[in-house]
């Protein structure tokens, strides 16, 4: 579907007028369309999910997990209203929401030109947190989020059991990690918690992006926040200051102990990352084999976080 398909519903809805329309892509992930539609009245931002993502691998997903985004938006805005942007219609494959406009940054952006916020982390934790401990043992996350085969396929299966198959030395720690995350429901997980997907400003934090939402277990979000602190420290060590930050906000609002697990998980994603199908585009082919001995060494027998963190700033 493409954004002209669109218009005719958003303007049927009064979502926009009918003169001096606008379309604008947005750059964005690579699962999704994502385009700023404006008129003489009105500006929002429309999301149509791909088939097809745009990387290198064949990676073809249900365009359905765009109504599970929709519902993941809903769901949290009653517990963390400024955290989610707020959703102004949908249909087939695509849903609209408010635009943020442009005092908001993207943490990502602001992380690789080098500026390592402490507050930013700890909002980052909080917000996960907050978010983990509303939803742990909710029978209705538990029911909208049965999503398993959408988070198989986003990733369980592009991440964890690809990499098994491209990493002979971690496949068996690696099939069964990915063979427990499928069995274990304890809360919502968003799926794609990463800085590309969190929009800053002064005392703001905002959610987007959440087509993997699941419930299952927290310890996911957690670990794939702290690979890419971890990844961007490979590009500038000061980002490894924001771990514990985060980590200490973090657990402090969910309340729950969920360190073994993130830990295991984070190993995992950091070979993933390297070897899966969604590479970080940033890391050299020196920093790919660095990443690569350093989960080998330790996947057998995962530390403490603050050991791992303190192994990874020292010989990465």
């Amino acid at each position: 579907m493409t954004t002209q398909d669109i218009l005719p519903s958003l303007q049927a809805a009064g979502l926009i007028g009918d003169t001096d329309i606008r379309v604008t892509p947005l750059t964005g992930g690579v699962s999704s369309d994502i385009v700023l539609v404006e008129s003489s009245t009105h500006r929002l931002v429309v999301k149509a999910a791909l088939e097809k993502l745009r990387v290198k691998d064949d990676w073809f997903v249900d365009v359905s997990r765009n109504r599970v985004e929709q519902s993941y938006f809903e769901y949290v805005s009653p517990i963390l209203p400024a955290s989610v942007p707020r959703i102004l219609g949908g249909g087939d494959g695509w849903f609209a929401m408010e635009y943020l406009g442009d005092e908001l940054q993207n943490w990502k952006s602001a992380l690789l030109a080098g500026h390592f916020d402490a507050e930013t982390a700890r909002l980052a934790g909080e917000v996960l947190g907050r978010l983990h401990a509303a939803s742990w043992a909710d029978p209705v996350a538990r029911e909208r989020f049965d999503t398993l085969p959408n988070f198989q396929a986003l990733r369980i299966a592009p991440y964890l059991l690809t990499t098994a198959d491209r990493v002979p030395a971690a496949a068996e720690l690696l099939r069964a990690e990915a063979a427990r995350l499928a069995e274990t429901k304890l809360a919502l997980v968003h799926g794609d918690y990463s800085p590309k997907n969190l929009l800053v400003g002064p005392d703001r934090l905002v959610v987007l992006d959440a087509e993997c939402a699941w419930f299952g277990d927290p310890a996911f979000d957690a670990a794939f926040l702290l690979t890419h602190l971890h990844l961007k420290a490979l590009l500038n060590p000061q980002a490894i200051q924001l771990v514990p930050v985060f980590w200490s906000a973090y657990t402090s609002a969910c309340g729950h102990d969920l360190e073994r697990n993130t830990v295991k998980l984070l190993l995992c994603l950091l070979l993933a990352r390297v070897h899966g199908k969604s590479p970080a585009e940033y890391l050299s082919a020196a920093q790919r084999d660095q990443v690569t001995r350093f989960v080998l060494s330790h996947l057998p027998q995962p530390p403490a976080l603050v050991v791992l963190t303190a192994a990874w700033a020292a010989h990465p």
